[in-house]
């Protein structure tokens, strides 16, 4: 066993949730296999550079392909999670944000209200606490524009192909001269 693959007692817990096939042999390494996915997303690294210990990438890989796809992971995290309830084992101590990872999206920044959307939240505020809101500084209105129909395009037509550009592909040149032609 490699230093971080599952120990017995927490295969115990995760092998009656992964499925298996109601025919034909059961998976011989699927502790491996398990092990093998484990190993690729604690490392960072692709499917090739996983070790040949967990079996070949390309069936490491299918496994892990397929429980995804049957939300294998999903319910296998709520059975652990109703597990350690039940052994009064949950705490907060268990969820992690690591803010270096977060990302909040470019239009959360600030909130965009419209105006009249602004004056009624104010209102209703004044109106639940019964005293007028105290002086604050102007707060930026964001309206909106409605967005203006793109006039259509209109394709530019090139001169007719004529004589010996016929032949080559070539299109005849156009005059500088409006009265030529």
């Amino acid at each position: 066993m490699a230093r971080f693959d599952v120990t017995d007692a927490e295969w115990a817990l995760i092998e009656p949730h992964l499925p298996v096939a109601a025919t034909g042999p059961l998976p011989r390494r699927m502790r491996e296999q398990f092990n093998g996915i484990l190993w690729r997303f604690r490392t960072g690294s692709g499917w090739r550079d996983v070790p040949e210990r967990y079996g070949p990438w390309s069936t490491v890989y299918s496994r892990f392909n397929n429980w995804a796809n049957a939300g294998v992971f999903q319910g296998l995290m709520e059975a652990l999670i109703a597990e350690a309830a039940a052994r009064g084992q949950v705490g907060l101590e268990l969820v992690s944000v690591d803010s270096t990872i977060v990302r909040a999206h470019q239009e959360s920044a600030g909130l965009a209200v419209a105006g009249e959307t602004l004056d009624a939240l104010e209102q209703a505020l004044t109106e639940e606490k019964g005293a007028p809101l105290a002086e604050q500084p102007p707060v930026l209105r964001v309206m909106r524009p409605k967005p203006h129909p793109r006039p259509a395009r209109h394709r530019r037509t090139s001169a007719p192909l004529s004589g010996d550009a016929v032949r080559r592909g070539r299109r005849r040149p156009r005059s500088a001269d409006p009265g030529a032609g």
